[in-house]
């Protein structure tokens, strides 16, 4: 895919500090925010002969985190093993995980799995309410995430002098910018703890991407031009220096690299001779400093305070 002209400005990598996997499609719900297209129905999933590249980049490159996403990243038949090799090699891993998938038969025992080797789970809950939840993930989606953070809990993610970090995931429910982190953070501790003793480490917000299933429904409702003017409105320069594509890049289920995993679902690939897991591997030419490619939907990463896979900017 070509880039479209974009005032966006342009931007260049920094250190590689993170590599982003999309292990596959395959997802067990089919939310209305999501630029995966993620659904019961696809059948994209990463090959074994990419799985086992993944490790070898990482001591490669000196990588520090890795971080599974998906889909549902644990419908992979591969993931509890990768996770268990990269772990052994003490690199963070986290497992970008959507809560429901702790409550589906066979996954009983995922909880513990991912305590056991110290995973890092960042989670999407949309609200603390049951209704605005259900309303934008699917019908019975908010008990089934209730009834997995409970669990989680047990294992002693979330709390204290566990090291075991539980982080949640809000999104807007409407096109618009998200609220301040701290104090929303503030609002989901107290309202979680109070309604049904959960706690968590940290509340990321973002903003929803402008692309895929969300650019098509923001379409429908006549709402897509409105927000992408309010996204590039409220560009903030000084969230340039902070955006994950700096120091992340993002690999699709082929093993394709990307500057992030926005322009992954975009078909944007990274600029560049290094273009798949195995030119990263066998290449001795270092990324940084190469330019990043951009487009309209950047605005969407630094508008305001600025949102990324680990929440604000600044």
């Amino acid at each position: 895919m070509e880039v479209r002209q974009t005032r966006f400005p342009s931007i260049y990598r920094d250190n590689l500090e993170t590599l982003q996997i999309n292990i596959g499609y395959k997802c067990n719900q089919a939310c209305s925010h999501c630029h995966v297209n993620a659904g019961p129905s696809r059948t994209e999933m990463m090959s074994n002969e990419i799985i086992k590249l993944i490790p070898r980049v990482i001591k490669a490159k000196n990588i520090k985190l890795l971080d599974i996403t998906g889909g549902a990243p644990e419908l992979h038949p591969k993931f509890k093993e990768l996770v268990k090799e990269v772990r052994s090699n003490n690199v963070e891993v986290i497992d970008r995980c959507n809560l429901t998938i702790l409550t589906e038969p066979g996954y009983e025992n995922l909880a513990k799995f991912l305590a056991d080797n110290t995973v890092q789970i960042t989670a999407s809950l949309p609200c603390y309410l049951q209704e605005n939840v259900d309303n934008q993930r699917g019908k019975g989606v908010f008990e089934k995430s209730i009834l997995a953070l409970k669990n989680l809990n047990y294992y002693g993610y979330g709390k204290k002098d566990t090291g075991l970090i539980l982080n949640l995931v809000y999104n807007p429910s409407s096109p618009q910018l998200p609220p301040s982190q701290q104090e929303l953070e503030y609002k989901y501790k107290l309202e979680l703890k109070n309604r049904y003793g959960i706690f968590f480490s940290n509340l990321f917000v973002l903003a929803n991407m402008p692309i895929n299933r969300y650019e098509k429904f923001l379409n429908q409702t006549g709402e897509l031009k409105k927000y992408k003017k309010l996204l590039e409105d409220n560009h903030n320069s000084k969230n340039l220096s902070s955006v994950m594509c700096k120091t992340t890049l993002s690999v699709d289920w082929r093993g394709y690299l990307y500057d992030c995993d926005f322009n992954q679902q975009l078909g944007m690939k990274k600029k560049g001779s290094i273009k798949h897991l195995n030119d990263l591997l066998i290449s001795q030419t270092s990324i940084k400093n190469s330019p990043i490619s951009i487009g309209n939907h950047c605005f969407g990463c630094t508008a305001g305070a600025g949102s990324s896979c680990g929440g604000e900017l600044n």
